[in-house]
């Protein structure tokens, strides 16, 4: 890129290619994770730090790599990362960890981390390559609490459940319930829950995008108007 537009990669990771509502990638962590906010905000954490880390490293040695073997380094990148963060969660949040389970080292498989490192750090600088990862991590993290918060206070009546998992003993109260005595609604914790509010989601931010380009073309077409009438 000859000159970065850093407020474009911004935009692309949080909205117009945001990674679980655009690009549809990573969707089995997402949904399998995304049962409660907190294990939605520990898998999100982590992604968001292995792509920091491997769009970071690839940018760094994309020059020494040979074009056939760009692929294999690139999960080995990956995988040293990721392998990194689950020792890290591991030693600090170990029961975090456990419900998380199998999900942290499969984030070697995550598609959105490999497309990452294939489609933009291996052609942008370190700069630009670090703050898509961030924006890239941090959009597909947002997504993970949105889906994560909703299933949690519809399918458990609750918000922040053992929030001590993350941040520790003092925060064991800040576990909000809405509802006192409910029973819950199982569908929103089972992984049928987990693909109609993801589609909910993608359904709100389709519409949220069409009324944005109308109010765009309203606002051109009336430029264009007032354009003529001064000529």
């Amino acid at each position: 890129m000859a000159e970065t537009d850093y407020k474009k990669i911004t935009a692309n990771g949080f909205w117009h290619n945001n990674p679980a509502l655009i690009q549809l990638l990573g969707l089995c962590p997402l949904l399998a994770v995304s049962s409660t906010f907190i294990n939605a905000l520990g898998l999100g954490i982590a992604t968001t730090l292995v792509m920091i880390g491997s769009n970071v490293t690839v940018s760094l040695v994309r020059e020494q790599i040979k074009q056939e073997l760009r692929i294999p380094v690139f999960v080995l990148i990956i995988a040293s990362f990721v392998t990194v963060v689950e020792l890290m969660m591991n030693a600090y949040l170990h029961e975090l960890y456990k419900i998380l389970g199998i999900f942290i080292p499969l984030i070697v498989t995550n598609c959105v981390i490999i497309a990452r490192a294939e489609s933009f750090a291996a052609k942008n600088d370190v700069k630009a390559s670090a703050l898509d990862g961030l924006t890239m991590g941090l959009g597909f993290t947002a997504v993970l609490l949105v889906l994560g918060g909703m299933r949690e206070i519809i399918g458990q009546g609750t918000l922040f459940s053992q929030a001590h998992l993350m941040f520790g003993e003092n925060f064991r109260g800040l576990q909000l319930v809405f509802i006192d005595d409910y029973s819950g609604f199982l569908l929103a914790v089972l992984p049928p829950g987990a693909f109609i509010g993801l589609g909910f989601l993608i359904a709100l931010k389709n519409v949220i995008e069409t009324k944005r380009l109308e109010r765009a073309e309203l606002v051109s077409s009336a430029a264009t108007l007032e354009s003529s009438a001064k000529e």
